[in-house]
């Protein structure tokens, strides 16, 4: 549930909170995709310089990045942190039986680097812009209405499962459940407190399905609202506009050609 209070510094007054949503969006995404791109580990650096960079024109705090990574970034850990000693032919140092090998090492590093630099300009354009917003510029770029709905109604119902599994954990604790009287029966009732989160969830995405429908739902696929611009998100917003789209230029040409 780390998405809950995503939209905590949206009402900020950053460079990044000014550029106009439909450029932030598309120019962010380019830059994605052209950091996803990289195979070069020289590259790892000004990507994340890059990175920090726009993260300091944000102007969101740090504590709002170490909160959302810290579950994504134990997984990435997880995933990587054999590859130096496990994987590769190339022996950069030896202790004992324990090598440390150096396509391993390079692998670990580039996915690192890319699996930050990228989650990281995802939480700066969810943590600047309304989720609202941005479901408008997708609607406006192109994005199936029935995709929209359903990315509405998903980030809506995270708060709401939310509070449902704090509300039932809550009543748990107070039943004398989870005190971890043994490990096993410990992960038995967190077992069980998630199935049950899963079924009402289940039934309750049912009932609102049926609510929808006797309200007219799939009548009209307009979603209300349009996408504001002021002169100010203007003037802001070519210059980085321009900027973030040459540095992604830059990144598919210095990939490509050196």
């Amino acid at each position: 549930m780390g998405l809950i209070g995503l939209e905590t510094y949206v009402p900020g007054r950053s460079p990044m909170h000014r550029w106009e949503p439909r450029q932030k969006l598309v120019s962010l995404m380019a830059l994605m995709f052209a950091l996803a791109m990289v195979q070069r580990v020289w590259l790892v650096i000004p990507m994340v310089g890059v990175t920090a960079l726009l993260y300091r024109l944000s102007g969101l705090p740090l504590s709002f990045l170490r909160q959302r990574w810290s579950y994504p970034g134990l997984f990435i850990l997880a995933v990587v942190i054999l590859l130096p000693f496990t994987s590769g032919e190339t022996v950069l140092g030896q202790w004992g039986w324990i090598s440390v090998r150096g396509e391993g090492l390079t692998t670990m590093v580039l996915i690192v680097g890319r699996f930050f630099s990228i989650l990281t300009l995802g939480f700066i354009l969810f943590g600047t812009t309304p989720f609202l917003t941005i479901v408008r510029c997708l609607r406006s770029l192109g994005l199936p209405p029935l995709m929209a709905d359903m990315a509405l109604l998903a980030y809506r119902y995270l708060y709401d499962i939310g509070h449902t599994l704090r509300t039932m954990k809550q009543a748990m604790q107070l039943r004398g459940l989870g005190q971890r009287p043994t490990k096993r029966r410990s992960v038995a009732h967190w077992a069980m407190l998630l199935g049950n989160l899963l079924l009402r969830s289940y039934e309750q995405s049912q009932r609102v399905y049926q609510a929808m429908i006797l309200r007219g739902y799939g009548q009209t696929t307009f979603l209300g609202g349009t996408v504001t611009t002021t002169v100010e998100q203007l003037s802001t917003g070519w210059g980085l506009t321009v900027a973030v789209l040459a540095i992604a230029v830059g990144f598919v040409v210095a990939e490509v050609s050196l």
